[in-house]
């Protein structure tokens, strides 16, 4: 296991009158991370201590245990896990179940996730464990697309009278990570449950950046002074200014360890994350003849001569559909944030991935910091299993802000 010191990824642990929190489906540990990375007091004083952790994804639960410790981390399936240790003893319950089912990636496949996806029904599972353990505040997180289920309608029968979490308040929002300062317009539905006995419900926290710099906003609490809204942050600033200069490599550092017993790939900080594709001569000609802020119509009509013979830089099927997508094959631009970090990011025909200005895809490091993680932020597994976790992840700074808002509420 690695052992984090103050100021690193996963700083010290509190002390005995610390927040308890447990993460369901945790993945890599980016509520975590955001929850830790809320630091009131300064380096080392996150409020919030993780107390159990369950994902069933063995590369995910390992770079979990290699940042937040190995001791509480359950690698096993939800369904099999026991909460009943945990009842009375945690403040807080966070988690994002898998949400492949509801993406609107799915929504015009012929292939996509019927309404009885076992990954849709992975909520009850969590409902489950809040039933049993009984939080102060829980907060669900999924794609937006969420609010509009059947899952969701059955959570709030949960919450309403004569059901098993008939003492939580329901409120929910869909909520733009570039609003609380992530480099990345990243739409999430987001359900904040409070205890009954805790008081009034609490209420999502108030954006601290816009598209442009905007009004003061009051504080969520009335404790602290109204804030201005900060613009967004741009990819080039934050993200990246920070890029390594040297071309990315293609795979990463021969290393292997077993955090949880299993033998991984790894562990990489954040720093080594600088890798990407060995793309063909059609892919880097496709590259070099989309323009700043351009997409796959910027190939239409074009050729190239590769090696010798002059081919055809689109394709018959992005030829014909002329309004679909624009973000596929497009370049990210440097002064926005980025689109949506997906778990197939170094793909640039999966969607707006290619570097505002180099002839590449961006490179695992660029999406991490992209997310927020930290650079000295270990990682397992394959560069597949790595880049899932990354696309998966809360965004730090949007988990950030949710700790804030619960620390007052709990602490204040």
């Amino acid at each position: 296991m690695t052992t984090a010191s103050p100021g690193s990824a996963t700083g010290a642990l509190p002390d005995a009158s610390s927040i308890k929190v447990v993460d369901l489906f945790s993945g890599a540990g980016g509520f975590s991370a955001g929850f830790r990375a809320y630091e009131p007091d300064g380096p080392g004083s996150s409020p919030f201590q993780s107390v159990a952790a369950v994902e069933y994804d063995e590369a995910a639960a390992a770079t979990y245990a290699a940042n937040f410790g190995q001791s509480h981390v359950a690698n096993v399936d939800i369904a099999t896990w026991n909460p009943d240790p945990y009842m009375g003893k945690v403040d807080v319950i966070m988690g994002g179940p898998p949400c492949q089912g509801f993406s609107a990636l799915h929504r015009n496949n012929p292939e996509k996730p019927k309404a009885d996806d076992p990954r849709n029904r992975l909520w009850i599972e969590y409902v489950r464990v809040v039933a049993a353990i009984r939080p102060k505040i829980f907060v669900l997180e999924n794609v937006d697309r969420f609010l509009k289920s059947q899952e969701f309608e059955s959570l709030k029968e949960a919450t309403a009278d004569g059901g098993p979490l008939a003492d939580y308040a329901l409120r929910w929002k869909i909520l733009n990570a570039a609003d609380y300062g992530v480099p990345q317009a990243r739409r999430r539905a987001i359900v904040i449950a409070t205890r009954n006995d805790v008081g009034d419900p609490l209420e999502h926290p108030h954006p601290t950046h816009s598209r442009e710099a905007g009004p003061l906003q009051p504080s969520l609490d009335g404790v602290d002074e109204p804030e201005q809204l900060r613009p967004w942050l741009s990819v080039g600033e934050t993200v990246f200014s920070l890029t390594p200069k040297k071309a990315p490599k293609t795979d990463l550092p021969a290393r292997a360890n077993k955090p949880l017993g299993v033998t991984l790939p790894g562990p990489y900080k954040t720093t080594e994350l600088h890798i990407g594709r060995n793309p063909t001569p059609l892919s880097l000609a496709r590259y070099d003849a989309i323009p700043a802020g351009g997409n796959r119509h910027d190939l239409t009509g074009k050729s190239a001569e590769i090696d010798g013979v002059e081919t055809y830089l689109s394709t018959e099927s992005w030829d014909k559909h002329s309004t679909g997508s624009g973000d596929v094959m497009g370049r990210l631009r440097e002064d926005r944030p980025s689109v949506t970090i997906r778990t197939e990011f170094y793909k640039p025909e999966k969607g707006r991935y290619l570097h505002p200005k180099e002839n590449r895809p961006i490179t695992h490091y660029e999406a991490a910091l992209i997310q927020g993680f930290p650079l000295d932020f270990q990682w397992f597994g394959s560069k597949v299993q790595i880049a899932r976790q990354i696309g998966n992840a809360v965004p730090i700074g949007l988990g950030q802000a949710l700790a804030k808002a619960i620390h007052r509420r709990l602490k204040g």
